[in-house]
């Protein structure tokens, strides 16, 4: 979290691909995509990085750009108002909106954040592949 309250937020298309390659956590309303930077960087001696957040509302899964800008909102302000808390350290976070996002109510989100946050990352399984003949 930065001063002011606000989580830090991640920006380059580069940072969300890298998240989309991590573990994953579901949820009704989202997926959560998660990068573990820590394996990727050298330890630093002064504490760990802070964690970061990005979010995505695709026009796929919601085609009213007013209902993406308010599921959006709302999934900015839960994680202001504590779910971001949650989240360990040195790791980065993108929330992929789910539809249903704009119908839960607002304590259930952000219950739901807050324990997908907290949940043990698990690593995703590879794809099966038959073998090339």
């Amino acid at each position: 979290m930065t001063s002011g309250g606000a989580p830090l937020r991640l920006k380059k298309r580069k940072e969300f691909l890298a998240a989309a390659r991590g573990a994953r956590r579901h949820a009704p309303a989202f997926v959560l995509q998660v990068n573990d930077r820590r394996a990727d960087a050298p330890v630093d001696p002064s504490g760990a990085a802070p964690a970061r957040f990005g979010l995505t509302v695709t026009k796929k899964t919601v085609a009213s750009a007013v209902r993406r800008n308010r599921i959006r909102r709302r999934l900015r302000e839960a994680l202001r108002q504590g779910a971001a808390l949650s989240a360990p350290p040195g790791c980065d976070y993108v929330f992929v909106a789910r539809a249903s996002a704009i119908d839960l109510p607002f304590a259930r989100l952000l219950s739901d954040m807050s324990a997908a946050l907290a949940a043990p990352a698990r690593e995703r399984r590879p794809k099966a592949r038959p073998a090339s003949s």
